[in-house]
């Protein structure tokens, strides 16, 4: 059986973060949406997404489909009603189609709003992810949820003496290394990939993950829940912040209730506000009606998309939407949604052109080896400059 991970409308609600992918491929908890599926499953995946997209993220289709939800994250009760579907049958929560089995011509015309004629009701509670804040208010749901998978029948490698581990709830993988840091998993687990270093003076409260071949440089002060995805490096102050991977937060400054996409940089000793002074509601930029939508916290900071970046003592506001591949530099505070491919700050913006913009890429792409700034890559956000062309009003 094929398994196929489609959008939905969640795909236009969480821009900007995708832009540049499919919703499965978001990261929350440890894994990615589709990492989830494929572990509980025990099979790959593919994905039912835009068409500039598809070359990146190809479907596969076969015989038997089943076809998933990109933004619904698996749980016990999920998982058991969806592989009780038989072909032609949709699962559907109210109006929001969860899975549907399908044969292969079904599957070759899919469509995710399309009428199937057998509907089997869900009304059971679970996650998923509708607007870019869903990423960090959930995902201490989804780090214990993914810290339960992950660990279920392992046991933890053991890590260097002159660490203090306080509580049951934690784990390393073979090749993890920390030295002279505390590890304190009373309000939630912590979870140290392959290949990762913690180094020296750091001190972290779980629950907390740091994925593969990442490092937390010294004396760093991490809360829960956070995510750091593989390829990264952080320091300084982080709470509840989310990092997809290949990106950089590796100075002092507070980063907190927020997301950075792949490949972001943050500058030495920048911060953002995730608490308004008046302690009001935050709102956020919502690219669909292009104006801020009330998000319903009070605690919301920081959504940056793949390849921003900003200059050292960068402040970001409360609430702050900074696009795909914008810079973000200068004194003072920038507006609270820098378009994508901006150049600039609080002084006002220019278009960061794509020829600028690729010459950078590349050059961040050559510090991976097995990451290569492609055509394919290359297509992706030309078809993204493409689009957001109507947010920079300069």
């Amino acid at each position: 059986m094929a398994l196929i991970l489609f959008d939905d409308n969640a795909h236009q609600t969480l821009l900007p973060l995708t832009y540049t992918r499919p919703v499965a491929d978001l990261r929350i908890g440890i894994m990615t949406i589709a990492e989830k599926w494929a572990k509980h499953l025990n099979t790959t995946t593919s994905f039912h997404t835009l068409d500039y997209l598809q070359a990146k993220f190809p479907i596969n289709i076969e015989d038997d489909n089943l076809f998933i939800n990109g933004a619904v994250c698996p749980d016990e009760g999920l998982l058991e009603a969806i592989s009780n579907l038989q072909t032609g049958e949709a699962l559907k929560h109210n109006d929001q189609l969860l899975a549907v089995r399908l044969n292969q011509a079904g599957a070759e015309s899919f469509d995710p709003v399309a009428v199937f004629d057998k509907i089997i009701p869900y009304t059971t509670l679970f996650v998923s992810i509708k607007y870019p804040e869903d990423i960090f208010r959930k995902n201490d749901i989804e780090l214990r949820k993914d810290y339960q998978l992950l660990t279920k029948g392992r046991t933890s490698a053991t890590i260097s003496a002159t660490n203090v581990i306080i509580g049951n709830d934690f784990f390393a993988e073979e090749g993890a290394v920390a030295e002279c840091s505390t590890f304190n998993t009373t309000n939630g687990p912590i979870y140290l990939s392959a290949n990762t270093e913690i180094w020296e003076g750091t001190h972290i409260r779980g629950a907390f993950a740091i994925c593969e071949h990442s490092q937390v440089k010294m004396g760093a002060k991490i809360y829960g829940a956070t995510t750091v995805g593989p390829y990264s490096r952080v320091g300084g102050e982080l709470n509840n912040a989310v990092i997809w991977g290949y990106s950089s937060k590796g100075h002092e400054g507070y980063l907190g209730n927020s997301v950075l996409g792949e490949w972001c940089n943050i500058g030495a000793d920048s911060n953002n506000s995730n608490l308004k002074n008046n302690y009001d509601e935050v709102k956020l930029w919502d690219y669909n009606t292009m104006r801020f939508r009330k998000t319903g916290l009070q605690f919301c900071g920081l959504i940056m998309a793949d390849h921003s970046k900003c200059a050292i003592n960068t402040m970001f506001n409360t609430g702050t939407v900074v696009g795909v591949s914008a810079n973000v530099f200068g004194a003072g505070f920038p507006r609270n949604f820098v378009a994508d491919f901006s150049w600039g700050g609080a002084q006002g913006f220019e278009v960061y052109s794509l020829k600028k913009m690729f010459a950078t890429a590349q050059k961040v792409f050559d510090r991976r080896d097995h990451r290569n700034f492609d055509e394919t890559e290359q297509n992706i956000l030309a078809k993204v400059f493409e689009l957001t062309e109507e947010y920079r009003r300069f």
